[in-house]
């Protein structure tokens, strides 16, 4: 006998708002996110912020709540210019992460999205990223974004793991 469901699960909204690092969620997050990468590079290849360095005064981490769960995370961490950004201030975006089940829906583009806008009200036009070639979910999301490769930045090494990508937050 066929089975005939009627009702569908509510979908909750998505709310962006910033967080504290050091929140109960955003730590399992940032754990199960540091264990992806792990699986991927070698440690000396993951540039990673601890929760304590996402709780510097120049560094914005957002969250992404579905009712009262955390399912993302960004950050952005603001930079003095260097000669690779022809002197430009410019923005990290870092600890990008959006929990595995809930991929697919446009969270991790509306939480970068947020994350381009706090550094637009903040004065800087320019957002610089750093991720792993075989991330591909990332950097699908990031030239979906309007992100193009560029070269090395803040002291990265070019390492043959490293993609470099950057936007200009110009009107």
């Amino acid at each position: 006998m066929p089975r005939f469901f009627t009702s569908h699960p509510m979908v909750t909204e998505i709310v962006i708002r910033p967080e504290r690092a050091d929140h109960p969620q955003v730590v399992a997050l940032l754990g199960a996110l540091d264990a992806y990468l792990a699986a991927l590079y070698e440690p000396e290849a993951n540039h990673i912020l601890s929760a304590q360095e996402l709780m510097a005064p120049e560094v914005s981490l957002l969250a992404a709540w579905q009712g009262d769960r955390i399912v993302g995370t960004g950050a952005v961490r603001r930079r003095a210019g260097e000669p690779e950004t022809a002197g430009a201030s410019y923005g990290e975006v870092k600890r990008m992460f959006v929990d595995p089940s809930l991929r697919g829906q446009r969270i991790a583009a509306r939480v970068l999205a947020a994350l381009e806008e706090a550094l637009r009200g903040q004065g800087v036009t320019l957002a610089l990223l750093e991720t792993g070639r075989d991330q591909h979910e990332a950097v699908r999301l990031y030239e979906r974004c309007g992100y193009a490769r560029r070269g090395p930045f803040g002291g990265y090494a070019d390492n043959g793991l490293s993609l470099f990508f950057g936007k200009s937050l110009l009107p």
